[in-house]
């Protein structure tokens, strides 16, 4: 027994009211899936929000601590950035990392895929694991000024359980990992 496919939205116009070079915001006269008609505004992310778990070899990893602006708040995350079109994934990845920590990978794991809000925007993000590390010097970008901290990935996963790390992408990414290495999916 099949279940009916459901009824999708229907755009039939799209006013885009604000671009710059990392998001395009639009309003947008729809019919609901109801058949009622609707508005809706949507903020399209033109890089795709990258996310990486470095793990030592001692079961640690790195925590990146900056002032986010739209919060107006302190954060600690995993390390994170975006990959533009035309820049893999795991390409992104392995520049962010180096980039805001100074390590490089031998080994990757993908570790997810998701959207980050999709009831308002259409981000798409990535996160991998990277192991086999090397240490370096940072390069951070001309407008962050960031913290490092090594701690272990427990305690990591804890502050996650927390709500101390409350980075959408952070959390999932690190839970994720949690389960993976309970399950036996991942090794350290």
């Amino acid at each position: 027994m099949s279940s009916p496919v459901p009824a999708a939205w229907q755009t039939h116009a799209i006013d885009e009211r604000y671009d710059n070079p990392w998001i395009t915001v639009s309003h947008r006269r729809v019919t609901a899936p109801t058949g009622n008609p609707a508005t809706y505004g949507l903020v399209h992310f033109k890089n795709t929000a990258i996310a990486v778990i470095p793990i030592d070899r001692d079961g640690h990893t790195w925590l990146v601590g900056q002032h986010r602006y739209t919060l107006d708040q302190y954060a600690w995350e995993i390390p994170e950035g975006g990959a533009p079109p035309g820049e893999s994934p795991l390409g992104a990845a392995r520049r962010e990392l180096r980039e805001e920590t100074g390590i490089t990978a031998r080994r990757w794991t993908s570790l997810l895929k998701l959207y980050t809000s999709n009831s308002v925007t259409d981000e798409l993000a990535r996160a991998f694991v990277a192991q086999d590390l090397s240490f370096g010097d940072t390069q951070p970008d001309d407008t962050e000024v960031l913290a490092l901290r090594r701690v272990p990935l427990d305690d990591a996963i804890a502050l996650a359980m927390e709500g101390r790390i409350t980075d959408g992408l952070s959390v999932a990414a690190l839970l994720k990992v949690r389960l993976l290495l309970d399950q036996g999916l991942l090794s350290l």
